[in-house]
């Protein structure tokens, strides 16, 4: 008889008895970003008529809309030109009726080094598209975790990254999250960030191609026309459960979608 009990790790507390709209740093906000704000505006309603107190979203990107953008992401014509996160921001606001915000500046150190203001959140959603923009959000997160901060103290970090056909999300915790005795389950209160856990794979095996297509049929040749779109549904759905259930036995998943693989990660 198996007697072993299952990880799983408790949601904070804060985000199940919320008495303030959670804060959310949305970073990036292109194909995969885009996507994932349309599910965090689901998200939030959803939160809302189940008498949450809700999401409040802050997006950063310094990007601007171009004719590549539109068809993939959630751009229209009529955008193109606009900053990427006041397009989306000022969309989301008129259609739910939020005041949620938008960033025309990267996550970064400053030239100074200092944090970017407004950089506080609860938790915090990365779409970026480069090994070095993960280690410098984080960078940040750890810096955020041991200032004296009371409000919004960070506490998760979800972070998207594909390939053409194939991607992956990561769920950490920022520290560790306060746990609940159980006999039922082996708790677990820290999920380790993807740069400690897989730094040197992200540093060794990523080859990277940051320059900007001219079109969507070039940009389809760099990513797939659904792995962003799949990605964010099912890296939200793991957000969502945390809210909704409480609890969570996975941590992420990778996904191939060419021959619709998804491989689950557990808890440990």
């Amino acid at each position: 008889m198996n007697t072993d009990r299952i990880k799983v790790h408790f949601t904070d507390n804060h985000l199940i008895n919320a008495t303030n709209p959670v804060s959310v740093n949305l970073i990036g906000a292109g194909g995969t970003g885009s996507k994932v704000l349309t599910a965090l505006m689901e998200m939030n309603s959803s939160l809302l008529a189940l008498g949450h107190a809700g999401l409040s979203v802050r997006l950063w990107d310094d990007d601007i809309v171009t004719e590549a953008n539109l068809g993939r992401q959630r751009f229209a014509q009529c955008e193109t030109g606009l900053y990427k996160s006041v397009a989306l921001i000022n969309r989301a606001n008129r259609f739910s009726g939020t005041d949620w915000k938008a960033e025309i500046q990267k996550f970064e150190r400053n030239s100074l080094g200092k944090l970017p203001e407004n950089a506080q959140a609860t938790i915090f959603i990365t779409c970026v598209d480069s090994v070095k923009a993960r280690f410098d959000v984080a960078e940040i997160l750890k810096a955020l975790h041991n200032g004296k901060y009371y409000y919004h103290k960070p506490k998760y970090w979800l972070d998207y990254g594909n390939s053409q056909y194939s991607g992956q999300v990561l769920l950490s915790t920022i520290g560790d999250i306060s746990q609940p005795k159980s006999d039922r389950f082996e708790t677990v209160a820290n999920l380790p960030m993807i740069t400690d856990e897989f730094g040197d794979l992200l540093k060794h095996s990523e080859q990277e191609d940051n320059t900007p297509s001219c079109s969507l049929a070039e940009a389809l040749e760099k990513q797939d026309l659904y792995i962003n779109s799949s990605l964010a549904q099912m890296g939200c759905s793991l957000l969502w459960s945390l809210f909704r259930n409480g609890l969570t036995e996975h941590r992420g998943f990778f996904l191939h979608l060419k021959d619709f693989r998804s491989q689950p990660i557990k808890v440990a």
